[in-house]
């Protein structure tokens, strides 16, 4: 019971720390909040909370952490959700529960939260990864 309260605590966190970055700017390959996120500086900086180490960029850090299965119900929030084509990830988010995850869109949005359900992200959603 401990041990769970201690990963819900993390989780916790980790999603409060995520949503702190809510409407920072999108900046490709910048890596700092002050500057700007892309969407694998966003989510390396999220975890750098946890303490974990990511690689730098969306297909690399899709290679990292134990798959979870494509089911949305499996999901659980800090869960890294990967999308793209084929076999390369061109994006990364951190799902939040409920169907939603926070990501560094685009350079006219920024860091959002979206539904995983949306058109776009359900034709492109390539997996999910859990981290911690």
């Amino acid at each position: 019971a401990a041990l769970s309260r201690s990963a819900t605590s993390l989780r916790d966190g980790l999603v409060a720390r995520a949503r702190g970055q809510l409407g920072t700017r999108y900046v490709y390959g910048a890596a700092d909040p002050g500057a700007g996120l892309d969407c694998s500086s966003f989510v390396r900086y999220v975890m750098e909370a946890l303490d974990v180490r990511l690689p730098r960029t969306a297909n690399q850090q899709a290679r990292v952490g134990r798959p979870v299965p494509r089911d949305p119900a499996q999901l659980r929030p800090g869960d890294l959700l990967t999308f793209g084509r084929g076999r390369r990830t061109s994006h990364v988010g951190i799902y939040l529960g409920e169907g939603r995850f926070i990501h560094a869109e685009n350079e006219t949005t920024g860091v959002v939260i979206t539904d995983i359900r949306s058109d776009y992200h359900r034709k492109h959603y390539a997996g999910a990864k859990r981290l911690a």
